[in-house]
């Protein structure tokens, strides 16, 4: 390790874009931005912040909200995951921690601290449902779950009826590729499901 050179850079490249084809392709999404917004999210003061900064209010109840800025994803009563350009992160939290002023709120960015993989093809739902304990079937492009897949806690929505993004621990990245990639080898299709 270089000089100055933290652990976690390594970790970063060590995953960064790696991709599996199979009956699903697993790709690691490129430097993602994320920062969780906690508060209470029927306060004045927070919707008015997000909508302020965002573009869009806060979503409804296991929603996923498209915004001017990125997305806004409901993930419990009092937090809100914002997903945005990595590089625009910092500036959007400045802005949201202006935007709520003194209302009751803690504002951080979780971008470095976090993996994010796409899953791509007709067959995303039965990846999902492999892994995790949700009723994949009765899940609508647009809202999200947070989960585990096999021992690992995640959040994961889907972007269409054919693809989905996971969110996971950054430290347990390589743990979560491997298993979905794994998950999606051809010849590992379960058919009728």
């Amino acid at each position: 390790m270089q000089k100055g050179q933290s652990k976690m850079s390594n970790i970063q490249t060590a995953m960064n874009g790696v991709r599996a084809a199979g009956y699903v392709d697993v790709s690691e999404a490129p430097a993602t931005g994320m920062i969780t917004l906690r508060g209470d999210l029927s306060d004045a003061g927070v919707q008015k912040a997000v909508k302020s900064v965002m573009g869009a209010g806060v979503p409804a109840t296991l929603a996923v909200k498209d915004a001017d800025a990125g997305q806004i994803l409901w993930m419990s009563p009092d937090e809100l995951m914002i997903v945005c350009a990595y590089d625009q992160a910092d500036q959007m939290i400045a802005d949201l921690i202006a935007a709520l002023g003194d209302t009751h709120s803690m504002v951080v960015n979780v971008s470095d601290a976090r993996a994010v993989f796409d899953l791509e093809g007709a067959a995303t739902p039965e990846i999902i449902a492999k892994l995790a304990p949700i009723d994949v079937k009765s899940m609508q492009t647009g809202t999200v779950r947070r989960t585990r897949f096999a021992q690992i806690p995640a959040a994961f929505w889907m972007t269409s009826n054919d693809s989905a993004r996971i969110i996971c621990f950054r430290s347990v990245a390589e743990y979560m590729f491997n298993q979905l990639r794994n998950s999606a080898q051809a010849g590992f299709e379960v058919g009728d499901w």
